[in-house]
């Protein structure tokens, strides 16, 4: 059924004022939205193309990827009947399941330009390589202001009963008495309850994590193994968890409820001569230790450089630590920090 979405503001003396529900004059507004902050969807996107022609003669209005290297059909219902917009987006998925590695970095290409590779923007966005296998699965997620029950009833039918990976999202738009704009959005099906019925009915073919011992194994390789063994044991002491990837150790904080990676080491892409490598998204550390970037800055390394691959990335801290002392600085570092931050 679909939902009735009502917002208050919450005036002086606990006085609410209802917002008026207004029309929102443009669907090309939610669009551009979407492309310019995709997280008002989820933060587990990255966008890789907008207005992607098919082979069929369709265009789909945003494609995406997930941090598992699956694609996201992205589609606008505008002014399309339930039946319409739900024949495209499944014609869509159909050519978007056959989409190769090549295919998948050519749309990239074309949507960034010169700018930045797919590999570069997935390690900036998801803090992880991008993975060997991509569109292993797909996923399509309808978007508009208003669902009407028709739509409603074929999405929960396809999700429900055959687990294919479909959703709906609506975005109410409010306007206040000052003209202040406000948008609400709400989902069709839990995205996990999404997930959870596609998985059930697929095999991965992808790699697990490695693990902290073979990550160990890639340090000693690379003659860094003494830094890494050290790092390994004294950071879980400032972070709230830890987690490996197919290349890193990421450290996680939580903040706002929400996990995100911090910091991370490196060890493929370590040596002798330059040291362990290690990666920092920069308002993320300053933010969860709570320091400026001058303090962090004194801990960190010499060789600590600040880069960005492209105009919307996040700023990096990234270099290497080049020996033990290095390491143990940054460790007594953060202890220094925890310790002013608890006074």
């Amino acid at each position: 059924m679909p939902q009735d979405i009502r917002i208050w503001e919450v005036l002086e003396g606990d006085n609410l004022l209802e917002l008026d529900k207004a029309k929102l004059n443009l669907e090309e507004r939610i669009e551009n939205w979407l492309e310019n902050d995709i997280s008002i969807i989820t933060n587990d996107l990255l966008v890789i193309g907008r207005q992607v022609e098919t082979d069929f003669g369709g265009i789909i209005d945003l494609l995406c990827l997930e941090n598992t290297g699956d694609l996201i059909i992205v589609e606008l219902k505008r002014d399309k009947t339930p039946r319409e917009i739900t024949a495209q987006t499944l014609d869509y998925a159909s050519w978007v399941k056959d989409l190769s590695n090549d295919k998948i970095n050519e749309i990239a290409e074309k949507y960034w330009g010169d700018n930045i590779s797919l590999d570069d923007a997935f390690k900036q966005k998801f803090d992880n390589d991008l993975p060997e296998i991509l569109n292993e699965h797909h996923k399509m997620l309808i978007v508009a202001s208003q669902i009407d029950e028709s739509t409603e009833r074929i999405v929960k039918y396809l999700s429900d009963a055959y687990g294919v990976g479909i959703n709906a999202a609506t975005f109410e738009y409010f306007r206040s008495n000052d003209e202040k704009e406000y948008l609400a959005r709400v989902f069709l099906i839990e995205p996990s309850q999404v997930e959870h019925s596609t998985r059930l009915r697929t095999k991965s073919k992808r790699k697990p994590p490695l693990t902290y011992e073979e990550l160990k194994e890639i340090a000693d390789k690379k003659n860094v193994g003494d830094i890494y063994e050290l790092l390994m044991n004294g950071l879980p002491n400032y972070f709230d968890q830890k987690t490996t990837t197919r290349s890193t150790v990421a450290y996680i904080g939580i903040m706002d409820d929400s996990r995100n990676t911090i910091f991370s080491l490196i060890p493929n892409e370590s040596d002798a001569l330059q040291g362990l490598c290690f990666q920092a998204y920069v308002e993320r550390i300053l933010m969860y230790l709570g320091v400026s970037k001058d303090e962090i800055l004194n801990i960190l390394p010499e060789s600590t450089n600040e880069s960005k691959f492209y105009e919307a990335s996040p700023l990096m801290y990234s270099g290497f630590f080049k020996n033990t002392d290095e390491a143990e600085n940054f460790l007594m570092g953060l202890k220094k920090i925890r310790k002013n931050k608890t006074l």
